[in-house]
């Protein structure tokens, strides 16, 4: 799949000038976001995840140093990202530009700008965006699979189990096992091994809806969070996640493997007082039981169960 295009603020008071920045960063590839002037700028730069910022130094009601400064403070990293600042001025004293630069821009350009240099300068900044998303994605993703790894998969948990205590909408859990996956790996090697996982992730992650999260949990186990998703819908999607991955082998090297998975999971419309990490354990106790039931089982907990056993 394509990176998505940068994002870029434009932060030009001249209505034409700002116009015709906007036109040759869409032309490059860009998306742009043209505020004219300082605090539309800024709403727009908190609204909107901005990753590279040209801003005109002479503007009404808040100026491109002033913006720079704002945008350089610790609480606005934009998420932990880094936003590439190029000042656009008249002024070309080298004491300006040391004054530019000590603001926190990153570039300067002097005006009227030449569009190829604006594009080389845009360039840079290109270059540096694209470094940090390939760091962002590699701290992020699980390098086999593809899913989220193991700790941003448990930020999206508490991100969406504190969501629904404030909306009181169920959270479903689902986690999978991939049936004999240690026989695999002792029969075929690890390769083959890591291919077929990586298949049955990818069959699970086509098979949840766009805002669902999935991601590695360890090993050749596989949690998925379903919001606002109640224990009747979850056993239905379980199962349906489950017939994609038997239905059809998976092929490796001119060879046919026909693979299941396991799954137990539960909605916290039965255990609205349960933490998250009791919910997880109580998941993978009801995987536990859909392995003991002689595997390619799907096993939601309905209520009545708890940790340690049978209420």
């Amino acid at each position: 799949m394509a990176n998505p295009p940068i994002n870029v603020l434009v932060a030009e008071d001249d209505r034409i000038s700002g116009r015709i920045l906007e036109r040759h960063i869409k032309g490059w590839g860009y998306k742009p976001y043209l505020a004219q002037d300082g605090e539309q700028a800024w709403e727009i730069f908190q609204n909107n995840p901005i990753e590279v910022a040209i801003l005109d130094w002479m503007m009404p009601r808040v100026n491109g140093l002033e913006l720079c400064r704002r945008i350089r403070q610790p609480k606005y990293l934009n998420h932990g990202s880094y936003v590439y600042i190029i000042l656009l001025t008249a002024r070309d004293e080298r004491e300006d530009l040391l004054r530019g630069l000590s603001s926190g821009a990153d570039d300067y350009i002097i005006k009227p700008f030449d569009p190829l240099e604006l594009r080389a300068r845009l360039n840079t900044g290109r270059r540096i965006i694209e470094l940090q998303r390939l760091l962002k994605k590699q701290a992020t993703y699980d390098a086999l699979t593809g899913l989220l790894n193991r700790r941003s998969l448990l930020g999206r948990a508490q991100e969406e189990y504190s969501r629904r205590q404030r909306e009181n909408k169920p959270l479903g859990l689902i986690l999978f096992d991939v049936d004999d996956f240690k026989k695999i790996n002792d029969t075929y090697g690890h390769q083959t091994g890591d291919a077929i996982l990586s298949e049955v992730a990818k069959r699970l992650r086509r098979g949840l809806r766009q805002y669902d999260h999935v991601g590695r949990y360890g090993g050749d186990e596989i949690l998925a969070l379903l919001p606002n998703c109640d224990c009747q819908a979850l056993q239905k999607i379980a199962e349906r996640l489950a017939a994609s991955i038997a239905e059809r082998p998976i092929l490796y090297e001119s060879h046919t493997f026909s693979v299941s998975v396991s799954a137990g999971g539960l909605s916290t419309e039965n255990y609205p007082s349960l933490s998250l990490q009791e919910l997880i354990a109580l998941s993978d106790k009801a995987l536990y039981q859909a392995k003991r039931a002689g595997r390619n089982r799907v096993v939601i907990l309905e209520a009545g169960h708890s940790i340690g056993g049978e209420a």
